[in-house]
């Protein structure tokens, strides 16, 4: 069951997370890292374990990678909610980094996480230096200003722009601020085998897109205890959204396009895939 591998991979992220920090001085700052890299769903580093083993790359390796997107991700988030971002009190249940530390604290364990991501891309148990150095560099890209940093500019930029963003904007500034990470994450188990990543960077970018979707609709109509976090941010901000922009009907229905398309891009690996696939139906049944 799909739901059951997605907890044994975060179950795995979680002891690799334990093991790396759990070697650092205990500090404040380093004690905020270890509370923002708890919980959440681990897509991302799944995608990551699950592409390598599509690949026939041993868990052993792939969990470098796997728990680097995890921390990129985290420090991405403990910096998006920072009061000079979005200003949230709460992620995944719990207060914010910056509400149960200070801002100080938060920035550092951002920024700690952040170099922390390509310190596990490069560890020599990944394999060989020239795929090291690839999934390095792809995650400098994805990850900066011609990928999610991007996209987050993109963002604060959209919130004092005279007009509402186009539908075509949005994809634009999405696909930097959620999909990038996204289509690294299931293209890195090509690139640790040294194979051809093509399709599974198709895959990634209509999921990528959809799991965006599907975050607009949990916004609208989410449960914001299921969430763990506020809702309807983006109505009352006046931001636009797929929501918004195509109406709630018309946004279920794109994303359900997409899965079809992520999940057929996958069609020549055969049933290997399946797990995948699931994913991708995953993104647009969830509630949190």
């Amino acid at each position: 069951m799909f739901s059951d591998r997605l907890a044994q991979d975060a179950a795995r992220i979680q002891a690799h997370f334990d093991r790396v920090l759990g070697a650092l001085d205990n500090l404040d700052v380093t004690q905020a890292m270890a509370y923002a890299t708890k919980g959440g769903k681990r897509l991302r580093g799944f995608l990551v374990l699950e592409s390598a083993r599509l690949h026939g790359v041993e868990t052993e390796r792939a969990i470098w990678p796997a728990t680097a997107i995890e921390a990129l991700h985290a420090y991405s988030l403990v910096h998006d909610d920072l009061p000079c971002m979005d200003d949230d009190d709460l992620r995944r249940g719990r207060p914010t980094v910056h509400v149960k530390w200070d801002e100080g604290t938060a920035v550092l364990a951002g920024d700690a996480l952040q170099t922390l991501a390509f310190e596990l891309c490069g560890n020599a148990q990944v394999g060989e230096a020239a795929i090291r150095s690839d999934l390095t560099l792809t995650l400098a890209k994805a990850s900066g200003a011609q990928g999610m940093v991007l996209g987050q500019a993109l963002d604060i930029a959209a919130e004092t722009a005279e007009a509402p963003l186009t539908l075509e904007q949005i994809t634009r500034l999405q696909a930097g601020k959620t999909g990038a990470l996204i289509e690294w994450s299931a293209c890195a188990g090509a690139w640790l085998a040294q194979a051809d990543p093509d399709p599974l960077r198709h895959y990634a970018r209509a999921l990528g897109l959809a799991f965006q979707i599907a975050d607009d609709i949990l916004d609208v109509e989410g449960d914001a205890e299921k969430a763990g976090k506020r809702l309807q941010k983006d109505a009352k901000a006046g931001k636009a959204t797929f929501v918004s922009l195509l109406g709630l009907d018309a946004a279920k229905a794109r994303a359900a396009e997409l899965v079809d398309q992520a999940c057929a891009a996958l069609d020549g690996y055969g049933p290997a895939a399946e797990t995948l696939k699931d994913a991708a139906r995953f993104v647009i049944a969830r509630d949190s």
